[in-house]
C-alpha cells in the first residue's frame, strides 16, 4: 500500500460523450443472445456511448479492432481535448495556464508518443506532456502521483486526462463484454499550491501484480476479461478502500459522497448495500454511459460539480486491471 496525506487542489473537472448510442434494443438486433431484460439484470446498464458508428458495429461485429479507428468519428486526442477544454472553462483559466499534461487509460491509440503530447497538440500547448497509464485506476494514480511529488517541482496548473475510447477494443459478437463498455472522457485540472473549493485530502494506490492477466487488452487484439473473479476482486477492494476513505473524512461522516469504479450497477450496488450507503450519497452514471475505464468515476465528478456544497467530502474508490485499485478524498471547502 502507498498512501498520502498531502493536498492537492482541483480547479475543474470536465467531461466528453460521443452521440452515438449503443442502447439495448440496438445489442438485442445484433443477435448475440443478449436481449434487454438480461442486459439489465447482468450489468444494470441501458446505454453506451461509441465513437463508432452504429452501421459499422452492426455490420462487422468490430471483429477486427485495427479497422476500428477508421470507422470512428472522434480520436482519442479529439475527445480528451473536448473534455479538458470543458475542465478549463470551469476553472476559469485560460490554456497558456496549463504547464503540464498527463494522460492515460486503457486503450491508447499509439505505442508511441505518449497520448498527453497528442492531446496537448490537438489543443494547441507546448508543455511537458507524459503518460500515467493503470488501467481503469488511471485517474487515482495519476492523482497520487501529484500528491506525491514536491510542489516545487511543479507547475501551478496541472492537466490530466484519460480518453476512453474503448468500444474500439471490444468484440460485439461477445455479449459478455459488449453489454459492458461505453466511451468517454474525463479531463480535471489540479494545482500543487493554487488554492480552490475543491482539495484532494487524501489518496492511495495498491496493486496485485499476480491477476494481472483476469483482464487485458493483447496488442491489436479484442478486451478480454476472467469476470466473476474480476467482479470479487472489484467488490472486496472497493469496500476496504471505502472503508479506509471513511476513516479519513474529518467532517461530518454523513455527508460523504462515495463514487466508485463504474464497472457495472451490480458491483456498486452490493458496495452499497454492504457499506450502508445511503442512495442519495451514491453518484453513477454506468446506467446511461455504461463502463467508461479510466473516466468513468471522474465524468461522474463531473456531472455532480453543481451539486457539492461546502462541508461535503467525497470518496473515490476505482479498481482496474493489473489488478490495481485505489482511493481519492475530495473534501469540498467555501
Amino acid at each position: 500500500m502507498v498512501e498520502h496525506l498531502e493536498p492537492l487542489y482541483l480547479h475543474g473537472i470536465g467531461h466528453f460523450h460521443p452521440e452515438n448510442v449503443i442502447d439495448n434494443p440496438f445489442l438485442a438486433s445484433l443477435g448475440i443472445g443478449s436481449d434487454e431484460q438480461w442486459i439489465l439484470e447482468r450489468v444494470g446498464i441501458c446505454a453506451r456511448r461509441t465513437v463508432m458508428s452504429l452501421d459499422y458495429i452492426r455490420e462487422t461485429r468490430n471483429a477486427r479492432p485495427v479497422e476500428a479507428t477508421e470507422a470512428s468519428a472522434y480520436s482519442n486526442a479529439q475527445t480528451g481535448a473536448l473534455a479538458a477544454q470543458f475542465a478549463r472553462k470551469r476553472a476559469g483559466l485560460e490554456l497558456g495556464s496549463i504547464g503540464m499534461v498527463i494522460a492515460g487509460g486503457c486503450s491508447p491509440q499509439h505505442s508511441i508518443p505518449a497520448e498527453a503530447c497528442v492531446i496537448a497538440a490537438e489543443l494547441g500547448i507546448r508543455v511537458p506532456a507524459f503518460d500515467i497509464n493503470s488501467a481503469c485506476s488511471s485517474f487515482a494514480v495519476q492523482t497520487h502521483l501529484l500528491c506525491s511529488m514536491r510542489p516545487e517541482s511543479l507547475p501551478d496548473y496541472i492537466l490530466v486526462v484519460n480518453a476512453e475510447n474503448n468500444t474500439r477494443v471490444i468484440d460485439y459478437s461477445d455479449r459478455r463484454s459488449a453489454v459492458l463498455w461505453g466511451d468517454g472522457s474525463s479531463a480535471a485540472i489540479f494545482s500543487p499550491r493554487v488554492p480552490s473549493r475543491f482539495r484532494v485530502t487524501a489518496s492511495r494506490i495498491e496493486s496485485d501484480a499476480s491477476g494481472w492477466d483476469k483482464a487485458m487488452i493483447p496488442s491489436g487484439k479484442h478486451f478480454v476479461q476472467n469476470g466473476p473473479a474480476v467482479q470479487t476482486f472489484a467488490i472486496r477492494k472497493a469496500l476496504a478502500t471505502l472503508a479506509w476513505a471513511r476513516g479519513r473524512v474529518r467532517r461530518n461522516p454523513e455527508r460523504m459522497y462515495f463514487i466508485g469504479h463504474q464497472a457495472n450497477l451490480p458491483m456498486l450496488s452490493s458496495v452499497c448495500k454492504r457499506a450502508e450507503i445511503p442512495h442519495e450519497r451514491h453518484l453513477y452514471n454506468v446506467e446511461q454511459f455504461g463502463n467508461q475505464g479510466a473516466a468513468g468515476a471522474p465524468t461522474v465528478l463531473s456531472q455532480n460539480w453543481e451539486r457539492f456544497s461546502a462541508g461535503d467530502e467525497i470518496a473515490m474508490v476505482v479498481v482496474g486491471s493489473g489488478l490495481t485499485w485505489g482511493g481519492l478524498l475530495i473534501e469540498v471547502g467555501e
